[in-house]
């Protein structure tokens, strides 16, 4: 209850922000085109954000002939949570990482990469596909995506309202709500970088919460504690290289990696910090204490 509240908060600020930067740009008639645009913005990553995702990593969805064991623990999870059965799709990629995609439980997919059937046990695995069906289960996938697409937009409005300081030389009426020229650049300095912020905020949220949900479902969550070390070990060494800054929040570990002052960018919670949450949770289900994972 406490992530979904922070979660709604997060995202009526960066709904407000995109409205904002709107006004500032073209007044009342700014904020209503910009109100008008996030609805359409929203309508297509409702209905295709799906498709578009896993088109730009080549995912080919596989059948139970194909892929026998994932549609076996999928069966065994699904029933556990309560959902229905996600369309499987294989991503051809050597780095070990997979995704849950999809506008609700009816029309959801779960994707992961050959690198990982290859790199984890079937426990491992099983926590990791526990931790997608939670993000089904928790909506978490519409909502970070809507997330993803208002600060890409709020990025867009701040590099319009750039080039209108520039070439318009701050000449506007402000009768009708607009700001000053100094009020404007320093919006498109300070607003992309406030969105950019939030949307990491969201996204760190929900990945906590999918793998405390995912350790329930799975009903071991120290599995999935190794194969977030596992995963991210891997990544360290080997990065997705042509992975998309925007998608980057959807995999169970950042695709990117980044070191210093580029970790308060992160999509993801610290590994260290999301397996020392699945520890207490383990210990939480089992009743007594348990051994610390090395990490």
């Amino acid at each position: 209850m406490k992530h979904t509240f922070k979660t709604f908060l997060l995202m009526l600020g960066l709904t407000l922000l995109f409205l904002f930067i709107g006004q500032s740009i073209g007044g009342r008639q700014g904020l209503i085109s910009a109100f008008l645009f996030a609805i359409v913005m929203n309508f297509i990553t409702y209905w295709f954000s799906d498709k578009i995702v896993l088109m730009m990593y080549g995912g080919r969805q596989v059948s139970r002939e194909q892929m026998p064991e994932v549609y076996a623990l999928l069966e065994e999870l699904t029933a556990e949570a309560k959902l229905p059965m996600p369309k499987v799709y294989l991503l051809p990629m050597e780095i070990p990482n997979a995704f849950a995609t999809g506008r609700d439980p009816s029309h959801a997919s779960v994707a992961v990469t050959k690198g990982t059937l290859e790199l984890l046990d079937r426990e491992e695995l099983k926590g990791v596909l526990a931790h997608e069906l939670s993000h089904i289960k928790n909506r978490d996938i519409l909502i970070a995506t809507i997330a993803a697409t208002i600060a890409g937009a709020i990025m867009m409005l701040a590099r319009m309202a750039q080039y209108a300081t520039i070439f318009a030389g701050g000449n506007r009426d402000d009768r009708e709500g607009g700001s000053n020229p100094l009020g404007l650049l320093l919006l498109t300095i300070l607003a992309p970088l406030a969105a950019i912020i939030i949307q990491m905020a969201i996204s760190r949220t929900r990945e906590y919460q999918a793998d405390q949900t995912g350790g329930k479902i799975s009903r071991n969550p120290l599995s999935l504690a190794r194969a977030l070390e596992k995963l991210d070990s891997y990544t360290r060494k080997i990065p997705l290289v042509n992975a998309n800054p925007t998608m980057a929040h959807l995999f169970i570990v950042n695709p990117l990696r980044g070191g210093g002052i580029f970790t308060l960018f992160s999509t993801h919670p610290p590994i260290k910090e999301r397996i020392k949450r699945l520890e207490k949770l383990a210990q939480e289900m089992s009743g007594y204490k348990i051994p610390k994972i090395i990490y």
